[in-house]
């Protein structure tokens, strides 16, 4: 028997050469072939899946891998091999009209690990109850894979080279207006973290006014200078402090596969996702004046409940991970879909996160508005107050999962950091939300053996007591 492999809340990673080997990426491969031949009609299938993969250690090597098994279970596919970033990936699913996709990264995990997401025929997270169908489909050992060489279905025409590269950035064009920012004479220092962003805002705004400064570029598997390539502190303190130096308007990060993007702001002053993510729909809601729905993970922020309150749309709350947000945007038609780790949606794009985008409709409030960075902070806690927030992420052994739970479960707490639970959101963990709006929550992470400790207050001060309060709740 292989491996007992499990989908988190974006698929499946794990150690290098540990349990994230070949043969059971191979076993996933065959599992997502079985599931589509069961979910779909043959004609669906036949339209092919979408594989590529970031720039961890052999990432390509572990994407043609899977495209082998897929090939060998008669489903084309399109081959995009390595370095390519997570909402390319996705945004080709919908231009090759295929039935899915296999997107071989671990996002922002450690050096060591690699990962196995699949996506939908929309490029988006595949729902909870398909994720479990997939699980169950793996066959138990190599017994139940089916297997070609490359180099064969390459000549069998059931493997092709692709490139959305040209598509994507047309899209992007589309959406947000690039030759605008180009000229905006805005300096701007670029971290991708060493993954699948580099290059792409040259790319994108390069050439004209608006000057580029790109560091950690380079395809380096071990990430220097930072302990993974995270889109948070301390991981973006380097490219914080090149941006001092440098006087930069702005730093834009992304990460490993650049699906989430961090922001510094003009005096190198890191801008948490959750303030991130209610600039952006400040940004649609007041300056492009769309209207839509707005979708949030429960860990992230309430200022979005005020935007909803303040604009007349409405927020959509859901669990934690794009398996639940993407499927909430396609039926809402929501403008901006999000959650608190970074990653974000847009309408008229893929119900993915984007952080190339994320950064790009940054720039073009920064542009529009003529405000920098902290002045567009300052403009958003005068509509809706200001919100300060953190987290602590505390390794935790297996055995602790269930006794926390359980306690949790038939203890709750009726006070946190001296103000009364209000209310209770069992949706995804436990959110306890206090008498004066601000809140705490506690959830095990889906990909890693930790347990996250969240909370958003009116103050820096309230935060820390919260979470200092809420460690003591849950570890006892």
């Amino acid at each position: 028997m292989g491996t007992d492999i499990r989908f988190g809340t974006d698929g499946w990673r794990g150690r290098i050469a540990e349990d994230y080997t070949f043969d059971n990426l191979r076993r996933c491969a065959q599992g997502f072939a079985d599931y589509l031949k069961s979910a779909y009609p043959p004609e669906g299938v036949k339209k092919g899946v979408v594989i590529g993969g970031d720039r961890r250690f052999h990432s390509e090597h572990f994407a043609s891998a899977a495209a082998e098994v897929l090939a060998a279970n008669g489903i084309p596919v399109h081959y995009c091999g390595g370095g390519v970033p997570t909402p390319v990936i996705s945004f080709s699913v919908k231009l090759r009209d295929a039935v899915g996709a296999i997107n071989i990264t671990a996002s922002h995990n450690p050096p060591g690990d690699n990962g196995f997401k699949v996506r939908d025929e929309n490029g988006g997270a595949i729902a909870p109850e398909g994720l479990k169908k997939i699980e169950a489909s793996i066959p138990p050992d190599m017994a139940g894979v089916r297997g070609m060489k490359f180099d064969d279905a390459v000549t069998a025409g059931v493997i092709m080279d692709f490139d959305a590269g040209d598509e994507y950035a047309a899209r992007l064009k589309s959406l947000v207006d690039l030759e605008n920012i180009r000229a905006a004479g805005l300096n701007v220092l670029v971290d991708p973290m060493w993954g699948n962003g580099a290059g792409w805002f040259t790319r994108l705004i390069g050439g004209g006014r608006t000057r580029i400064t790109e560091i950690h570029s380079g395809r380096n598997p071990i990430f220097p200078e930072m302990t993974r390539p995270e889109p948070i502190p301390p991981n973006v303190d380097p490219g914080l402090k090149k941006g001092r130096e440098i006087g930069a308007d702005v730093v834009l990060i992304t990460d490993g596969d650049a699906d989430r993007c961090g922001v510094g702001d003009e005096n190198g002053i890191f801008i948490d996702q959750l303030r991130v993510y209610a600039l952006l729909a400040l940004y649609f809601l007041e300056v492009r004046g769309e209207r839509g729905a707005i979708v949030k993970t429960l860990s992230t922020t309430s200022m979005l409940d005020a935007l909803g309150k303040k604009f007349g749309v409405p927020v959509h709350e859901t669990g934690v991970g794009f398996k639940f947000v993407a499927p909430k945007m396609m039926e809402t038609d929501a403008i901006i879909g999000g959650e608190e780790s970074g990653g974000y949606a847009f309408r008229g794009h893929v119900p993915e996160r984007d952080g190339i985008l994320a950064n790009l409709y940054l720039l073009d409030f920064m542009v529009r508005t003529g405000l920098k960075p902290s002045q567009l902070l300052k403009k958003l806690f005068d509509t809706v107050g200001e919100h300060h927030y953190d987290r602590i992420d505390t390794v935790i052994d297996a055995s602790q999962k269930e006794p926390i739970l359980a306690r949790l479960k038939s203890n709750p707490p009726k006070k946190v950091a001296g103000l009364d639970v209000a209310r209770t959101n069992l949706t995804d963990g436990f959110k306890f939300i206090l008498s004066d709006g601000s809140w705490l929550l506690v959830r095990f992470s889906g990909t890693e053996p930790l347990v996250r400790i969240y909370s958003e207050a009116g103050s820096t001060a309230a935060v820390k007591k919260i979470l200092e309060d809420g460690r003591k709740i849950v570890l006892g």
